[in-house]
């Protein structure tokens, strides 16, 4: 298998402050990588770094060989890479069926979208969307009338819908109930069968749910990586982060 994502030694500065520091990090396609670490380890940044909000102050960041150097935002966007941030970031006012079918054509705006005809193989897609994401019985209620976690999976659905090669998932279980919680690591794990996902997260016992392999980010660099048992066992881990989480 290829690399999909090769990030290279990167380093951030902020006046001084190495918000990354020498990172290394690569992962295949098809994979799904969990990366914790405690609060200023880098996490935030790295995505930052991966969708050209950041740009790197040495080193370099690739997505499938194409060098992200220099590249604005929206043509990251383009390249394939979908990002959901911690707080959902959904059209209230418009139904889960609209903010899907407004998402599936990166073209269309409001307007078109609400007064249009949408072509029936958009609406397939949209229609296997909300099964996937567990809002077909939703569909057509105002997204403000969704619970939190159903907020969450109706952004991810939205971000499926763009077709991206990979997705960068921020913290997607942050005030979740057990139950959304538990749904939420189903829906990703079903997404994992056809798409890179990296999943950045503080939930240990979400983190158990999902993952497969673990990168661990202390202080903007790699502290280390393996499979969930390893890292629960590793005492460079448990001094930086379970163990700070267990007192």
């Amino acid at each position: 298998m290829s690399k999909i994502l090769d990030i290279q030694d990167v380093t951030v500065s902020f006046d001084g402050f190495k918000a990354l520091n020498h990172l290394n990090f690569a992962m295949e396609e098809g994979e799904l990588r969990v990366i914790i670490g405690p609060n200023g380890a880098g996490k935030t940044t790295f995505l930052d770094v991966i969708t050209g909000k950041v740009e790197p102050t040495e080193g370099a960041a690739y997505f499938k060989g194409k060098d992200l150097r220099k590249r604005k935002e929206h043509e990251i966007a383009c390249l394939g890479i979908g990002r959901k941030f911690q707080t959902p970031r959904v059209y209230l006012n418009l139904s889960p069926r609209e903010n899907l079918e407004l998402s599936c054509n990166r073209q269309k705006n409001v307007l078109a979208t609400l007064f249009k005809q949408t072509p029936p193989a958009e609406k397939r897609t949209v229609a296997g969307l909300l099964e996937t994401i567990g809002l077909d019985y939703k569909a057509d209620i105002p997204a403000a009338l969704l619970s939190h976690g159903e907020k969450q999976w109706l952004e991810i659905g939205m971000l499926v819908a763009q077709s991206p090669d990979l997705l960068l998932v921020d913290e997607p279980v942050a005030g979740l109930t057990d139950e959304e919680t538990a749904k939420t690591g189903q829906l990703l794990l079903s997404l994992a069968a056809s798409h890179s996902i990296v999943v950045i997260e503080h939930d240990m016992e979400f983190v158990r749910q999902i993952a497969r392999q673990v990168t661990v980010l202390h202080e903007g660099t790699v502290l280390c990586e393996g499979t969930m048992d390893q890292i629960q066992n590793d005492a460079r881990v448990i001094e930086v982060y379970l163990g700070e989480e267990a007192s």
